[in-house]
């Protein structure tokens, strides 16, 4: 067994920031430990109860069962415990006052007991499982063994699934058809510990999680060079967002990241050489020795393309080069529930990164679709809640991408075309990172379909949502018969919208736009096809000229805050296992999360201290007369992530706060 707790800590916030005040739970079904069976759980029997388990393939369209798992298969499964007395932590974390514990005084306030961890323990060691780490605070044990062990540990028979390919949108690669084992039956286990147990993650081991990592369409010629210059479009550096976003008055002062970690958690093999090669390349100096690669349970394998070590390179380039002297955590996992929630709790349990960030996640609809269909609870979510609001109690910052395909985040992993924010930047204790475009012409040559080139000539007057309604006009130079057909083939923005599964924060109450929107449809869903007893939209009306319309909802709103990320106005990336070494014409949400990453280390050691959760803090401080955003506003169609646009108010939920002032925000945290 091997006990996580390297709990590295720095320097204590202020005392008035350790109260906590107890309240009522947001989660609650977290806020407490021996509490009767769970919302969602089935009631007590025989002396057991059932537990609910991650993403399940039965509920994906297109999967199709044929046989049972044999019990030789080796599988990966992971117990997220629930965490004891988390009400009063939470609302603490939401209004911005963290304890600031270390990882032992996280898991003796809020991490399950020594009973309940060695009765599950003993209980999955009497089935020939074995116990690979216990993390230190309290909340996640991984384990090892047989189909056959979990099969009967656990109540349940896994069948073996084909899940049909995803088709990717917006310049991403979608999802491979894969071959996996799951189950529909709810794991159940003894009530004297089982109660505990949030969730059981790995009785699947579907890869569900994609990169927030997008290109530019196929016919535009990419710029290859290494010494990038403003005539090429989609070329941009790391020094290009430190001018866009006010990091230059920073680096004057001396900041630099050192003494800072930085956390990366990425589902896809990472080699260090190759940020390396990035930073030197562009006359970055970087602090010798300073990454270091946890493979956590045992890793993602070696780099791939098509796994998407892209998405690891670009996080540790984009993050390492604006905090030049500060050290790297990659935590790579496997993509599966139980490999991304492991490297949430390792970073959490380490407590070494002051930082974190990560670029992987799914749509809502994927979890909605399995507690719909009765396979799961939204105990899932909070699983990866418990994570980040550990994180948040230790004063470590999180930062994850808002997705790509703007406000229809589940057509690149449900394949369906309702409205859906994407997971886990959906979390109260996530800095939820979207997309703009940058203003300014927008010159591409394009491949024409006679052999010959074209030229894409587009204007944008004015920083704006990321989505790319701008480009559909352009149909005919892309060979497109109109505008509609073009626009369906190229779904592509910022996420953004509203959780159907994360209440609204205690930071977001009250801010004009967290509540009330404003929306362009250009797209209506329309098909609605039920399947597993959720009936769902698969195909879009096109409409070239929408209205604005308004509306009210509830739920965390998503993004925070953004930054361009459109691959037009985006950036070069170093990728030696892709078609090109250096290859131009890449944005997404994706740069826009370590980005921010990397920016929090300089503002770290500007402060002086761990800021923390960014939320309570940036929402305060929008709210102020001296607001470090800009604030997107403009309401119609020149300001839209495809649905929301914005509103006029501090708020809105295609952008967020708006796009920061970053020394201006380091200011602020200083205070």
């Amino acid at each position: 067994m091997k006990l996580r707790n390297h709990a590295k800590r720095r320097i204590a916030a202020a005392a008035a920031a350790a109260a906590i005040v107890p309240a009522a739970a947001l989660i609650a079904s977290t806020a407490a430990s021996a509490s009767p069976a769970p919302a969602g759980s089935a009631s007590a029997t025989n002396g057991e109860v059932s537990v609910a388990q991650g993403t399940n393939p039965a509920t994906l369209k297109g999967a199709v069962a044929f046989g049972n798992t044999p019990a030789s298969t080796p599988e990966a499964v992971s117990f997220i415990l629930r965490g004891r007395n988390l009400a009063g932590l939470e609302n603490a974390v939401e209004q911005g006052r963290s304890p600031d514990l270390s990882t032992a005084g996280f898991a003796t306030r809020y991490g399950q007991t020594p009973a309940v961890i060695n009765g599950l323990e003993s209980y999955l060691k009497g089935f020939g499982i074995s116990i690979t780490t216990t993390y230190a605070d309290g909340l996640d044990i991984s384990t090892t063994g047989t189909a056959g062990d979990y099969d009967s540990a656990l109540s349940v028979q896994q069948q073996q699934y084909h899940v049909s390919a995803v088709k990717g949108h917006g310049g991403q690669p979608g999802i491979p058809a894969q071959t996996v084992h799951g189950t529909k039956q709810s794991p159940r286990m003894p009530a004297s510990f089982g109660r505990d147990v949030l969730a059981v993650l790995g009785l699947t081991n579907y890869s569900p999680f994609t990169d927030h990592l997008a290109h530019t369409p196929a016919q535009v010629k990419s710029p290859t060079s290494a010494k990038p210059t403003t005539t090429h479009t989609g070329n941009l550096t790391p020094s290009d967002f430190e001018k866009q976003y006010g990091l230059t008055p920073l680096y004057k002062d001396g900041m630099n990241g050192s003494g800072e970690t930085i956390g990366i958690v990425t589902l896809a093999g990472f080699d260090p050489s190759v940020a390396e090669t990035f930073w030197s390349t562009l006359g970055i100096g970087t602090a010798a020795n300073r990454i270091t690669v946890d493979n956590v349970d045992g890793g993602p394998g070696a780099p791939n393309e098509q796994a998407g070590s892209g998405e690891s390179d670009l996080d540790v380039e984009q993050s390492g080069a604006i905090a030049p002297d500060a050290n790297i955590v990659v935590y790579q996992a496997p993509n599966t529930d139980p490999g991304f929630a492991d490297a949430v709790f390792a970073a959490a349990s380490d407590n070494v990164a002051d930082t974190v960030s990560t670029s992987w996640g799914e749509s809502e609809t994927v979890v909605k679709t399995s507690v719909a269909a009765g396979l799961e609870t939204p105990a899932y979510e909070q699983a990866f809640d418990e994570g980040f609001l550990e994180m948040a109690a230790q004063n470590q910052s999180m930062f994850a991408s808002a997705g790509d395909q703007g406000a229809y985040d589940a057509i690149n992993d449900a394949q369906t075309t309702n409205l859906t924010v994407d997971t886990p930047g959906d979390s109260p204790f996530v800095t939820s990172a979207g997309g703009t475009t940058l203003a300014g012409g927008i010159n591409a040559t394009l491949a024409g379909s006679n052999g010959g080139t074209v030229t894409l000539n587009a204007q944008i007057p004015a920083e704006r949502a990321w989505g790319w309604d701008w480009l559909w006009p352009y149909y005919a130079q892309f060979g497109a018969a109109s505008e509609g057909a073009f626009a369906l083939t190229q779904i592509a923005g910022g996420g953004g919208g509203f959780s159907s599964v994360e209440q609204t924060p205690l930071y977001q109450d009250g801010v004009p736009g967290t509540h009330s929107f404003k929306a362009v449809e250009y797209l209506t869903p329309a098909n609605y096809t039920t399947t597993n007893g959720v009936t769902l939209p698969t195909a879009w009306t096109f409409n070239g000229s929408p209205s604005v319309t308004s509306g009210f909802s509830s739920g965390r709103a998503e993004p925070d805050v953004s930054a361009d990320a459109d691959p037009f106005t985006g950036y070069l990336l170093y990728d030696p296992l892709g078609a090109s070494a250096w290859q131009g014409g890449w944005g997404g949400t994706s740069f826009v999360a370590p980005q921010l990453n990397g920016s929090t280390a300089l503002i770290d050691q500007y402060a002086g201290l761990r800021v923390g959760l960014w939320n309570p803090s940036i929402y305060r401080f929008a709210m102020s007369g001296h607001s470090p955003f800009t604030a997107l506003g403009t309401t119609g169609t020149s300001n839209d992530n495809l649905y929301y646009t914005g509103t006029g108010t501090t708020y809105n939920a295609a952008t967020g706060l708006g796009t920061p002032d970053l020394a201006k925000l380091a200011s602020d945290f200083a205070r």
